[in-house]
């Protein structure tokens, strides 16, 4: 073995490891501060590690073809720093490619500030108070998205979680539902702290306080006797997917906006979020965030209809079991799903390619759809069998969705791997409605295989808490453009 080079890696590893350990409180300062979120290649750098900072530049890797390294990144990170920026979303490697091809026109402070101009008008909330949020139930979504939004909290000044609304199970009811956001066998422990105000009858997590109330009855809940105003309800439940149902949220005191994560029934507007976010209108009060399935495969249907057109197609879905299913066989109302999911690939219906057709009006009636539930806990498989307007070939189809992962509108939405080796644990924990699998692209003149992995429960509480965002007005800005 040649010593030289093996000190070399590890000198190189030290030194990049320094740098990033460095990064770190520039990053929190400029999140706390100033509400900007860094980030790589869309890879979010808020409250990660150092190696974790390393790893994101890696990830760039296989999207440059060439390696980012922190030493490139470091000193626009420090420019970027070095401004008085308003709320946004920078993205630090997009800008450190950029600086690099325009090939010293401009030195690093001048271009980055010409780059970020319309940001840099000093630090001002987005909101002139922070919005309150409630989460109507607190099962597998509802604690993720309380995860999430104690993680974007930041300087308070946004949104802040308030409560959760459940059924009683026990007398040691608080203790068990923080046990249940404290550990997950899929999605690990809880980033922080969390503590149990038993006075309160709250969960204390990160500094918030989430007040857990009992009720199964939304209209008769007064959150303003819990200092709960102009609050956004999530209704995790499933149990009211109408407008008559879902407005008697709306009857309780300090409610203003409900969102459903389940697809809506009747004249409710199903949300792909990224797709069809005209529906989130100020004169509506009521909204759905669809299914995992539907906000999966939205996103590459409309990218690839958008540029080669769809005659017609079918989707067929590997989906993760669900609690609605049995561990072991028993009774369910359902065909099929009666019988032990741990044990058993479920040949089940999905409403998402019907679903499609609520966010895509132009591929209404064009697609059929299936589901077949599989033993595993999380994450799922979407195949999409497409008849194309026009012919083109793998090459072409993977280059294109390629650079909608990148740049284009849906590029928050669709991710994309060239892994050879990827399986469905590769993407617990995924940010992205669904995950594109370049070596699985099949193509045959005008018809083609596309797979599309998710994570059906946190890609899908990304997305929801986007729509949550959105409808308080958080919209960030995403520079560079």
């Amino acid at each position: 073995m040649d010593q030289a080079k093996q000190e070399a890696y590890f000198s190189d590893w030290k030194q990049r490891e320094e740098l990033a350990e460095k990064m770190l409180p520039v990053i929190g300062r400029l999140y706390r501060d100033h509400g900007v979120v860094t980030t790589i290649y869309d890879r979010n750098l808020v409250h990660q590690s150092a190696v974790d900072i390393l790893k994101s530049h890696r990830f760039a890797r296989q999207i440059l073809e060439n390696e980012l390294s922190v030493r490139d990144t470091m000193p626009v990170l420090e420019a970027v720093a070095a401004l008085d920026l308003a709320p946004a979303r920078v993205d630090i490697g997009k800008l450190t490619v950029r600086f690099q091809a325009q090939a010293g026109n401009l030195d690093l402070p001048s271009f980055v500030r010409q780059e970020l101009k319309e940001i840099n008008t000093g630090h001002k909330p987005l909101l002139s108070e922070p919005r309150d949020v409630v989460l109507y139930g607190f099962g597998r979504i509802g604690r993720l998205l309380a995860r999430l939004l104690v993680d974007q909290t930041g300087g308070g000044d946004k949104l802040r979680l308030r409560a959760a609304v459940v059924r009683k199970g026990s007398e040691d009811d608080l203790v068990k539902r923080a046990s249940l956001l404290r550990r997950d066998s899929i999605h690990g422990h809880f980033d922080g702290t969390l503590i149990i105000d038993e006075d309160e009858n709250a969960i204390i997590a990160n500094g918030n306080m989430i007040r857990i109330i009992y009720s199964d009855a939304p209209e008769t809940i007064d959150y303003t006797a819990y200092g709960i105003n102009n609050a956004i309800l999530v209704d995790n439940t499933g149990k009211w997917r109408d407008r008559d149902g879902l407005g008697n949220h709306l009857q309780a005191k300090g409610i203003a906006e409900v969102i459903l994560t389940a697809p809506g029934k009747g004249d409710v507007p199903n949300v792909v979020y990224g797709v069809n976010n005209e529906l989130l209108t100020k004169e509506e009060t009521i909204f759905s965030a669809a299914s995992c399935t539907t906000n999966a495969i939205v996103p590459v249907l409309k990218a690839v209809s958008d540029r080669f057109g769809i005659e017609s197609g079918h989707v067929e879905t590997c989906h993760s079991y669900t609690n609605d299913q049995n561990l072991i066989d028993n009774y369910h109302n359902k065909s099929r799903r009666g019988r032990g999911a741990p044990l058993n690939m479920v040949i089940t219906e999905t409403g998402a390619a019907s679903a499609v057709a609520k966010a895509l009006p132009e591929l209404k009636g064009r697609l059929t759809g299936n589901a077949i539930r599989v033993p595993t806990p999380n994450v799922s498989l979407a195949i999409l069998s497409l008849n194309l307007k026009q012919e083109t070939d793998v090459a072409t189809l993977n280059a294109y969705l390629r650079e909608a992962s990148l740049e284009g509108p849906l590029h928050e939405q669709i991710d994309y791997t060239n892994s050879p080796d990827v399986v469905s644990t590769d993407f617990v924990g995924s940010r992205y409605a669904g995950v594109v699998d370049s070596l699985a692209t099949i193509v045959q003149g005008n018809r083609c295989n596309l797979y599309v992995w998710y994570d059906n429960e946190f890609g899908y509480s990304c997305q929801v808490v986007k729509m949550i965002d959105h409808v308080a007005g958080l919209k960030l800005p995403v520079l560079p453009h």
